[in-house]
């Protein structure tokens, strides 16, 4: 939906409250929707369901252009906030920059791009690969310079914890910071301690991504709150209950039943998620019109 305020300006007026901004992930139009509606701030495009969604794993193998796609239906959709995965900005500074203009003209409020080699992997995988510090710097400084609005978050991702330990992770984050970095996001902590000494450790702001069963503990999002991060994303959250839930239904449909849909809503329902009152309204609204102005115009011709 459109607004004259940028949407990277809501971010950052959200992330100076006191309250940790929670973005579910969503990686379709449809769950971008219900979690709009649903009541939260902000989302967050998963580049692991945005993946699935065209049917592959979250390997790297999608272009930037499929999920600049991907992000501009989301935002199209909904009237908050979008944070959106970019992946390593799909090459070097040269196609950082392209990224960057490119999910900003689509109405993304940020984007975060990481240090793997690319194809990357999901960051709760093993066998990452990262490349040199100095390449990771110079990649956000070229997506700094590139947003044409200041608004534009710029987040800087680092999943140097698997490969090089804590150490060079937290280096790498408090570099991205000093080259013009928002916020940073060390990826995939994998204790406790760990989760807990990230915010104090990185000299800015901080995003936990909290991913059930994979390499960091589990963290409620108040303990996240009390630990001082600024932005809490839930990838999979929807994407992995979906897949579940289907499972589980066309299973029972194979057993021979057809179960009724969660919360038992029937079609005209379900479409009211996604506007049909409003659409409806257009179907007479200038129709109506025409009609109106008619009748007017036969009563003064009488008069």
């Amino acid at each position: 939906m459109t607004s004259t305020i940028h949407p990277g300006r809501r971010l950052r007026e959200l992330m100076s409250g006191e309250k940790m901004v929670v973005a579910p992930g969503a990686y379709d139009a449809i769950t971008a929707t219900l979690i709009n509606r649903a009541g939260f701030d902000a989302l967050y495009m998963t580049g692991a369901g945005t993946s699935a969604s065209l049917g592959f794993p979250d390997y790297g193998l999608l272009t930037m252009s499929e999920m600049v796609a991907n992000a501009g239906r989301m935002t199209a959709s909904v009237n908050i906030p979008l944070i959106a995965d970019a992946d390593t900005g799909y090459g070097n500074e040269l196609n950082v920059t392209r990224t960057v203009h490119e999910y900003e003209r689509h109405g993304a409020a940020g984007i975060h791009i990481e240090d793997q080699g690319f194809p990357k992997r999901c960051g709760h995988l093993d066998n990452k690969e990262i490349i040199p510090a100095e390449d990771f710097v110079a990649k956000i400084r070229a997506a700094c310079d590139a947003r044409r609005s200041k608004d534009f978050v710029i987040i800087a991702r680092t999943d140097a914890r698997a490969m090089a330990g804590l150490d060079e992770a937290i280096s790498r984050a408090n570099a991205a910071l000093e080259a013009g970095a928002d916020v940073a996001f060390v990826e995939a902590a994998q204790t406790m301690e760990e989760v807990e000494a990230i915010p104090k450790r990185v000299q800015g702001p901080c995003l936990l991504n909290i991913v059930h069963r994979g390499k960091t503990p589990p963290v409620t999002l108040d303990a996240a709150t009390a630990m001082g991060y600024k932005i809490a994303i839930l990838p999979t959250l929807l994407f992995r209950h979906v897949l579940g839930c289907c499972e589980d239904v066309l299973d029972a449909v194979k057993s021979g039943t057809i179960p009724a849909p969660i919360g038992d809503i029937s079609p005209a329902e379900a479409f009211s998620r996604f506007g049909a009152d409003d659409w409806d309204e257009l179907r007479t609204k200038f129709r109506d019109t025409e009609k109106n102005t008619a009748s007017a115009g036969r009563t003064q011709a009488a008069e």
